[in-house]
């Protein structure tokens, strides 16, 4: 497999192509064992998932492991879990799709009875709190939940756990996955964090944003608060509540007044210097894989990221992308098919700010999350988002693979052609849904001795292109690749299907 660089705003490979990824994430977070004193990971994900995976288009993996997996006690490091992890990524080394490491958090960690992920709960200094369980939504505890905003401050103050400070113990853990994994062909890179929260200030963020929409709502003359006042009142036409906020301009200025300044402060003083210590970690032990920086919990609702682009020892990182994540309020309930193009059209149109100011390549690391609902209605979202991430020639992976993803119908919008290597740099590239129909357009300067590569779905009608092309099937599927051979100039490929 030919290693990945980036260069400016695009990846490229060792042979000058621009690649663009889709994918998914496979995250296993674990479950309590019987005594409920430790959690379990299993990481299940077999070489039939694999090649499944492969035959539906994806080509990198977001990989899912977590600290307290990595190392359950101070200073000392499961290999059977990592065993476990190595088996996945050999499996995609295998079947020639990348991965990328994502070191997962979720509420910070340690308690295996709440929805908590993380750091084992010998990192976790709470100062005498307790964790509390969840009574409506998985993420409530970062909203008031003092045991997990005291683990963040402390983690953030790198204060003293064990012995010696605490962050010392996360890099040293990276360092030690790193020396794992520097090696294997299929390593996209390292993600260091999940969703970094920034501790007792996400709490007050929080009750900015409440008071922020708040004041918008009784105040705020784009607002009809007769509308929204009869709508909150029926159960059926309770989502109709947001909609008050749709307009996108109108939601970031809310959420930005709810928490941009201490969001600021939060990605320049504590976060940024972490990235900067855990990456220089990461290259103390291999110059191979992506650095992967990703935004503030909060940046998830389009308050700004200002987290500068990641230094070693002083000097900008070369191999560095952003990789954001984003999602519509209405996120894993029943009302996801109300989801807004607009609110969530903000939050991505933000990243691209972000992509522009740090002027690297962007994989979306998470997206999506149709949360169980019933019908099609909702893949209207989906394509909206999807047709913006290749406006913007973004690659992506979706969360997440659950076991009867890959026959439900998100397949129906994930399940599409998308351009794989290209000789040259991409103008554009779009899926004509009324038409059933792809086309890649792109600019080349160069001979290459290798050809463009697009992932094709499904059997097709038509190829338009002025290059020679061959098509190569996957085994025992329609799907495959199509290999176009094209010289120095302008070229448009177009599928029909």
């Amino acid at each position: 497999m030919e290693r990945i660089f980036t260069k400016d705003e695009i990846f490229v490979d060792s042979q000058g192509r621009q690649r663009i990824f889709n994918g998914v994430n496979l995250c296993d977070k674990g479950y309590p064992n019987k005594e409920v004193t430790k959690k379990i990971y299993e990481l299940n994900f077999d070489e039939e998932l694999i090649i499944r995976l492969k035959n539906c288009g994806c080509n990198l993996l977001r990989i899912g492991l977590t600290w307290d997996g990595v190392e359950p006690e101070p200073n000392k490091y499961d290999e059977e879990y990592l065993d476990r992890v190595e088996k996945v990524t050999k499996l995609c080394e295998k079947h020639g799709l990348y991965y990328f490491l994502d070191m997962h958090q979720d509420l910070y960690g340690g308690a295996v009875d709440t929805p908590a992920d993380g750091a084992p709960m010998w990192a976790c200094v709470t100062d005498g709190y307790k964790f509390q369980p969840t009574k409506l939504v998985w993420a409530e505890g970062y909203f008031w939940g003092r045991a997990i905003h005291r683990c963040f401050d402390h983690f953030w103050a790198n204060d003293i756990c064990c012995g010696k400070p605490i962050q010392e113990y996360y890099i040293n853990m990276w360092k030690h996955v790193a020396e794992r994994f520097k090696d294997s062909p299929a390593l996209f890179g390292f993600d260091i964090m999940n969703e970094p929260f920034p501790g007792t200030p996400g709490g007050k963020v929080f009750r900015r944003l409440i008071a922020s929409v708040v004041k918008a709502g009784m105040f705020d003359k784009r607002v009809n608060r007769i509308q929204l006042i009869k709508d909150a009142l029926k159960a059926e036409t309770r989502h109709k509540v947001l909609d008050q906020f749709d307009d996108a301009e109108f939601f970031q200025q809310i959420v930005s007044n709810g928490g941009a300044e201490l969001i600021k402060e939060f990605d320049t003083k504590y976060y940024s210097p972490f990235l900067n210590k855990a990456a220089a970690g990461i290259r103390e032990v291999t110059d191979k894989g992506i650095i992967i920086m990703e935004n503030c919990y909060y940046s998830n609702l389009s308050i700004p990221c200002s987290t500068p682009a990641v230094t070693v020892n002083g000097k900008r990182e070369s191999q560095l992308c952003f990789a954001p994540h984003g999602y519509d309020l209405m996120v894993d309930t029943p009302d996801y098919k109300y989801a807004s193009n607009s609110r969530t059209g903000a939050i991505f149109d933000e990243h691209r700010r972000t992509q522009k100011r740090l002027g690297v390549p962007v994989l979306v690391g998470e997206w999506g999350g149709s949360g169980g609902n019933e019908g099609t209605d909702w893949l209207k979202h989906i394509n909206f988002l999807l047709d913006k991430f290749d406006s913007y020639h973004w690659g992506q992976t979706y969360w997440a693979y659950t076991e009867d993803m890959l026959d439900s119908v998100i397949m129906q919008s994930l399940l599409r052609t998308t351009p794989v290597a290209v000789s040259g740099i991409i103008e554009s590239y779009r899926t004509d849904r009324a038409q059933d129909s792809f086309t890649l357009t792109y600019n080349q300067d160069k001979e290459f001795e290798v050809p463009t590569e697009i992932f094709i779905h499904k059997p097709f009608k038509e190829i338009i292109t002025d290059g020679e092309y061959t098509f190569e099937s996957f085994e025992n599927s329609e799907a495959g690749i199509l290999k176009v051979k094209t010289g120095v100039g302008k070229h448009e490929i177009t599928v029909r299907f």
